[in-house]
């Protein structure tokens, strides 16, 4: 099994990791191989993830992995979703990986942790199978990792909330059938206490999707801005307790972050990965260009940084299933391997020349779809000013 790969896994995960961790991360790389590589180019052009692929995603365990059996899942912890994670990073196709995390770990999850037994019974077997998709929308055009600054209202009327606002960058805008959305119901309250969480379906009247967005990379999945005109919003669709969305949203961040670094490792390995074989097969002044001395020690160098992003992330993941809260070391693994896969991919595209700069090059791809790692679910900024209140 290590030989296959890439890097030691076997030796570099042993302390934190089970059997069953293995099997997935095999199962996952064997369905990144088959399903994904031969036909996610298409997909790029088409600037969307079919959902033919992830309805098998569904039917294969991938989208309940750490959802309870009585729904479908298979009941594992933090540590699986990291292996996912960085499978589907290694994959080479972030807009691929991003749409299926989204649903899995950034989405339906607020579901499972906010929602009631009616709302988890209805939507999370469904979820789970890939039968419907998720998006959350927290991101407007003047809130982003500022959540307070949300500027959608929830209006309640009788048994309904009445949903006015916009919500932007939203991966999965289009794709989606069931919105977790952030509004907020008491506009001149204290902001950590005025934010509500609600389930959105599609096809309720003044939801519209206004605008699919054009994006600098991950082209395999779709962004939108949406649109909410009075959008009557069933009382029994609130997420938790009125007023506690923002407390919802603070108690995801910590695995989505856990997740979008352990997607970032993936994609930087995989970089590595690619450019090493490129430098012994390119030849230049007649000898492979793996011969420079300042090349191979540069890319040693990137793989020595990346195997420390790794065991921070298996650490911290490992932790985080045991209970753990670790908003200071989540911060530190998201700014961490935010930038660092950027690092990586502008050293990956120099050491491939010219190539590294044509579309039909991955490494070009994926230096595109790396650069907003330092920006989503958290900006580097963000993150620092979160670990120096810690300090």
């Amino acid at each position: 099994m290590t030989q296959t790969l890439g890097f030691d896994a076997t030796t570099s995960s042993k302390f934190f990791f089970e059997e069953e961790h293995h099997m997935l991360r095999a199962q996952v790389r064997r369905f990144v191989e088959e399903e994904i590589k031969p036909n996610a180019e298409a997909w790029e052009e088409q600037g969307a993830t079919p959902r033919a692929l992830l309805r098998k995603m569904g039917e294969l365990g991938f989208f309940g992995i750490t959802y309870p059996e009585q729904f479908g899942g298979s009941g594992m912890d933090e540590r699986a979703t990291v292996v996912l994670a960085e499978e589907l990073g290694r994959s080479t196709y972030a807009g691929v990986a991003i749409t299926a995390l989204v649903h899995t770990d950034m989405a339906s999850v607020h579901i499972f942790n906010a929602g009631n037994e009616a709302q988890k019974a209805k939507y999370l077997p469904r979820v789970i199978s890939g039968e419907i998709i998720t998006a959350v929308g927290v991101t407007e055009p003047d809130a982003g990792s500022d959540v307070k600054g949300i500027r959608t209202t929830a209006r309640r009327e009788g048994d309904y909330y009445f949903l006015n606002g916009a919500k932007t960058f939203i991966t999965n805008g289009v794709l989606g059938d069931v919105y977790c959305i952030a509004a907020k119901t008491d506009p001149k309250g204290h902001p950590s206490q005025s934010v509500t969480m609600f389930i959105v379906e599609k096809d309720t009247p003044g939801f519209t999707v206004s605008r699919t967005l054009k994006k600098h990379g991950w082209n395999s999945s779709d962004t939108a801005e949406l649109s909410f005109v009075d959008v009557r919003v069933p009382a029994e669709n609130v997420l938790g307790q009125e007023g506690r969305g923002f407390y919802e949203i603070m108690k995801n961040f910590q695995n989505e972050r856990l997740v979008l670094g352990a997607m970032a490792m993936g994609e930087a390995q995989a970089a590595i990965e690619m450019t090493v074989q490129y430098v012994k097969d390119r030849k230049a002044f007649g000898a492979p260009l793996w011969d420079k001395q300042v090349i191979r020690n540069r890319l040693a160098e990137l793989s020595t940084k990346v195997e420390a992003g790794r065991q921070m992330l298996y650490s911290t993941a490992a932790r985080t299933a045991q209970g753990e809260t670790l908003v200071r070391e989540v911060s530190m693994l998201k700014a961490y391997c935010g930038e660092l896969v950027n690092e990586v991919m502008y050293a990956c595209v120099q050491y491939h020349g010219g190539m590294g700069f044509m579309r039909e090059s991955a490494i070009e791809r994926m230096s595109r779809d790396a650069r907003v790692q330092a920006i989503g679910g958290g900006a580097t900024e963000v993150m620092l000013e979160e670990v120096a209140k810690r300090m």
